[in-house]
């Protein structure tokens, strides 16, 4: 059977929200709870991506680990986006050689649909997945949605490859690669919550 580790990634500044959203309150969790939880469903290796894990420690369980970001060199206290977090990631989940992984579930901090049923079905299918394909990933609107799906492990030398370059694009660098696309989906799942107005919509749509 497949092996995964999942990451959560939690290096956004949340500037147009105005405050942390991964520590906003979406029911009885916050979101980086709920996100904790529904990857913990997925598997037992799960890691928050992220510059301030001291932040969040006690906001997750403890059997969920984290991954240090580094700042962008010579600018103290800002981050290189989330194609550099996820790098970082595979590159520490890789060092673990006695613990390899061969997938790796990438999702964002702040999605609040997120499904765990959903995404185990999704994981059930990898073993399906023909070696070429880097990703498994769905799209919305014609575009693909890199922090809600999974990438093999073997993506990390094509990913540094593109980032030493000086690309920071993840769709452009999915553009490029064999992708395998996760076609039964609800757009509904992808709603994220950036800015007070998406909060405000997302509450109204639980609520109705």
């Amino acid at each position: 059977m497949t092996s995964l580790a999942a990451v959560i990634l939690a290096g956004g500044r949340s500037s147009r929200m105005g405050r942390d959203k991964a520590l906003i309150s979406v029911g009885e969790e916050t979101l980086i709870q709920r996100t904790c939880r529904i990857a913990l469903q997925c598997t037992d290796r799960v890691y928050v991506v992220t510059p301030w894990p001291d932040r969040y420690r006690p906001a997750v369980p403890n059997t969920v680990g984290f991954i240090a970001e580094d700042p962008s060199p010579g600018q103290a206290g800002t981050f290189q986006g989330p194609l550099i977090a996820l790098v970082t990631a595979l590159s520490v989940l890789q060092a673990k050689s006695e613990q390899l992984p061969d997938w790796v579930l990438a999702l964002a901090c702040d999605m609040p649909n997120l499904s765990a049923a959903v995404l185990t079905t999704w994981r059930d299918q990898l073993d399906d997945l023909e070696l070429q394909y880097l990703a498994y990933l769905p799209k919305c609107q014609q575009r693909w949605e890199p922090l809600c799906g999974f990438y093999r492990i073997a993506a990390l030398e094509p990913l540094e490859q593109y980032a030493d370059t000086g690309g920071r694009s993840l769709q452009t660098w999915l553009n490029q690669q064999a992708i395998a696309l996760i076609t039964t989906i609800d757009e509904a799942m992808f709603a994220n919550v950036n800015t007070p107005g998406d909060l405000a919509e997302w509450q109204k749509t639980k609520d109705s």
